[in-house]
């Protein structure tokens, strides 16, 4: 796989993150690590109310009325914003973004002018928990496509 001392590779799920670049030997190397402030809770615990209640037209019985939204979009969604400003810190001459389908569509869609034309690549995976030393493997379908790795 060729050098690319100036990319930037952006790790993430719906609640964590991870900046990666090329080591100064082969290899990858975890330069910071991001967490959402609602990692790890629960829905019941991102909002601060019990649901609803309805009666029933037809009898005295009541039932909750779910929630229209998932309480963990909102969370998902300032997260995504949070990485890619941090993302705008950064200088770099191209960017490659991994995460999952949903999370990939959030970070794409908060990127700045500046970083979304300097996108290089993005593939549709879960790597955050793959180690450095294993990242190479996965990354490879990236590297063929960009201009001047050959």
């Amino acid at each position: 796989m060729p050098h690319q001392p100036d990319t930037l590779i952006v790790l993430a799920d719906a609640e964590h993150a991870r900046l990666v670049r090329h080591g100064p030997a082969a290899g990858f190397v975890t330069v910071e690590t991001l967490d959402s402030e609602a990692a790890g809770l629960r829905a019941a615990e991102l909002v601060s109310d019990r649901q609803g209640r309805s009666f029933e037209s037809a009898s005295p019985t009541r039932h909750s009325i779910a929630a229209r939204h998932d309480p963990r979009e909102g969370p998902r969604e300032a997260f995504a914003r949070a990485v890619a400003a941090r993302i705008g810190t950064e200088k770099f001459a191209r960017l490659l973004l991994v995460a999952p389908a949903r999370t990939l569509a959030l970070l794409e869609a908060a990127l700045d002018a500046g970083a979304r034309g300097k996108l290089g690549g993005t593939l549709d995976k879960d790597l955050l928990k793959t180690p450095d030393a294993a990242l190479a493997a996965h990354l490879h379908p990236l590297y063929v496509h960009l201009p001047g790795s050959e």
